[in-house]
């Protein structure tokens, strides 16, 4: 139990034991009652320590017991009651806090004639009772509900403040990261031109081409094909609609084209899912069949899409020979951190029978 907790519970227990002292003190003083409308009156006020815990079986007790305590003759204010009416209206019990306090009102009349068979109690004085007790009901759901709606206000303030500033984040990174695109592959451009220029130069005066010039040349290319798989896809905002799920088909067709044998399973399509996610499976795919067909040297790869009711469930295995690398790719990275801002998990790790397996979970969320 943290330290916040425990402050609680104490407080609890300590307001508990104080309405059950003064409700004991108040009817005892009265004149009235015997010894079981003593009990019923601590136990009313004692029932308070369990509120936060059980809102709607206090309020059901302390009604039970302040009906038993004013039918066995302790004319007591309901203190316990209102208590238990403000935290029930606090949690959002609503309904249940209107027809508890209707049965209480109702029951409060018999538990008089119970009382005071004779009648001997005034009318006018019953009417004043019954008026300011629903006026002290009221006035104990409304506070309760004024304090739960300031807190719900309270959320909502900081859940926006946090996702503007994630989204600034976010924004900031992404122009970060164009500006090392340009930047990248200009330079990189100008060292492959470079490189070719010379390679070609060397070999039209018939010199031999020197070993690091041709390894320049490679990694020129290797560089800006990486640079562009990896980093061009943030422009996609500006020069083309976002990808979802409907383009997985072409893109899988487009991979088969180059001889590998992919194919495509989606199990409870149809599903409306945000379109974040939507784009965040299609990178994943995209992204995860890039490297089979550069780096796994495998035949076949599949993609399967599971719409569950409250995720998307994303996998692409294939049958290439994977090893583990020591340090992930920026490919690995850009799919884990969409996954970690949408709220999900991603796995990417060889298979037990061979070949590589990325699996992601994208949580979708249900606006009740």
């Amino acid at each position: 139990m943290g330290p916040r907790l425990r402050r609680e519970v104490v407080r609890d227990w300590g307001i508990a034991v104080a309405v059950a002292g003064i409700l004991v003190v108040t009817g005892v003083s009265g004149g009235h009652g015997g010894v079981w409308g003593v009990v019923l009156l601590a136990l009313g006020g004692l029932v308070l320590g369990v509120r936060r815990r059980a809102p709607l079986l206090v309020l059901g007790l302390a009604g039970v017991c302040a009906v038993g305590a004013q039918a066995a003759g302790m004319d007591v204010p309901a203190v316990a009651y209102l208590v238990a009416v403000y935290t029930a209206m606090r949690s959002g019990h609503r309904w249940a806090v209107v027809v508890g306090s209707i049965a209480l009102l109702l029951a409060l009349p018999f538990a008089d004639l119970v009382a005071d068979p004779a009648g001997a109690t005034g009318e006018a004085f019953k009417h004043a009772r019954s008026v300011l007790e629903i006026g002290w009901l009221v006035a104990a759901g409304a506070a309760g509900e004024a304090l739960r709606q300031a807190e719900r206000r309270a959320d909502e303030a900081e859940r926006t403040r946090e996702e503007t500033a994630r989204r600034r984040a976010n924004e900031e990174r992404l122009h970060i990261a164009r500006e090392l695109h340009d930047s990248l592959t200009h330079q990189i451009s100008v060292i492959k031109v470079q490189a070719e220029a010379a390679v070609h130069l060397a070999r039209k005066r018939g010199e031999e081409v020197p070993a690091a010039l041709l390894a320049i040349r490679e990694a020129g290319r290797e560089a800006t094909r990486e640079l562009r798989a990896t980093l061009g896809a943030l422009r996609d905002d500006d020069v083309s609609p976002p990808r979802g799920i409907e383009d997985l088909r072409g893109l899988v067709e487009q991979v088969k084209a180059t001889g590998l044998d992919a194919t495509l399973t989606i199990r409870g399509e149809g599903r409306d899912v945000p379109a974040a996610v939507e784009r965040t499976a299609y990178r994943i795919v995209q992204e995860s069949l890039t490297n089979v067909t550069r780096h796994a040297a495998a035949a076949k790869a599949e993609v399967r899409l599971d719409f569950r009711p409250d995720a998307l469930d994303v996998r692409v295995d294939d049958d290439g020979t994977a090893t583990p690398a020591p340090t992930p790719g920026f490919g690995l990275l850009g799919m884990r951190e969409r996954v970690t801002a949408l709220g999900g998990r991603l796995r990417a790790e060889p298979r037990t029978g061979g070949g590589f397996t990325v699996h992601a979970e994208l949580p979708v969320e249900r606006t009740p």
